[in-house]
């Protein structure tokens, strides 16, 4: 189960472009405390985070809406949505208190019907995807999903994060996120691979696998990999090849290669929460820009 991290530390002393000597031992120690709870994942801990935010944290119209959405990806086949009344469907959250996002679907609930339940756009990530520290209607996929909403494109965004996840962890739970059709599937992995210190072939390998299990569980469906970089302290031969593995492993699968998720944001200490690694509510706005720019022309 995810839960806040508190660091004890004012902002100005960590920061993401920054890192280095004692820095690098305060990040990795965040990391430690954001427990990875992907390390053994299984379907029934999603199913038990959602139920746990239902009950406590929204009325139960607009729940029993997200349950029905997430019962595909929790692989409950044949099951029927729920029919709810759509005043009920209008839910907010207690005040004072952030609910989380992880593995929920984004869109306006009131707008989802059998016609376009299918369309679906699943975010794979980390704490950067999943939305840590900010309110779910913040996080970069529920920003995408009014985006695509104001657009009149038929789309349902699924978010799919996971803090603290690195590209091995993904690789454990990937099968199980692709049972359901998938129209577009966005991959943001690696970061916590770079704060970590893992081998860049242990990445690359990694990432290898995920498009490759992606392209044959779901032929048709349109997949992206955003551009992640590691931090500088690690060393110019490591960021170097840390970097080039995107580009790489996108050409190498034929698949988008989407900006680097925290361009114009990173390192840059209004736009960061305290942690200085994590994006507040204005430096979300720019990262929404940068991941819509990519996904925009994928959109039919």
């Amino acid at each position: 189960m995810r839960r806040c991290i508190k660091t004890g530390k004012k902002p100005e002393e960590s920061s993401f472009a920054a890192a280095g000597g004692t820095h690098d031992r305060d990040e990795l120690a965040l990391l430690d405390r954001e427990r990875d709870v992907a390390q053994d994942y299984e379907p029934v801990i999603t199913a038990l985070i959602f139920l746990r935010q239902a009950a406590c944290r929204e009325h139960m119209g607009i729940a029993l809406k997200k349950y029905a959405l997430l019962l595909p990806l929790l692989g409950c086949a044949g099951a029927k949505p729920p029919v709810v009344d759509s005043v009920s469907a209008q839910a907010s959250a207690p005040a004072g208190v952030k609910r989380d996002s992880s593995i929920v679907s984004t869109r306006d609930e009131s707008r989802v019907s059998a016609s376009d339940a299918r369309r679906v756009i699943l975010v794979i990530g980390t704490s950067l995807t999943a939305g840590l520290g900010l309110e779910p209607d913040s996080a970069y996929p529920a920003r995408l999903q009014r985006k695509i909403d104001s657009a009149g494109l038929a789309y349902t965004v699924v978010n799919a994060g996971v803090s603290g996840e690195t590209s091995s962890a993904l690789l454990r739970r990937l099968d199980w996120l692709m049972r359901q059709p998938l129209t577009i599937v966005i991959v943001e992995t690696g970061a916590n691979d770079g704060l970590r210190g893992i081998p860049v072939a242990t990445m690359r390998s990694n990432i290898d696998q995920i498009l490759a299990r992606i392209r044959a569980a779901r032929p048709g469906a349109r997949v992206a990999l955003m551009q992640m970089e590691a931090l500088p302290n690690l060393g110019r031969a490591y960021t170097d090849g840390f970097r080039e593995v995107f580009p790489e492993m996108a050409k190498r699968h034929n698949v988008t290669l989407l900006p680097f998720l925290l361009q114009d944001v990173a390192g840059v200490r209004a736009l960061n929460q305290g942690d200085g690694i994590h994006p507040n509510d204005a430096g979300e706005r720019i990262v929404t820009e940068n991941v819509w720019k990519g996904l925009r022309p994928m959109l039919q």
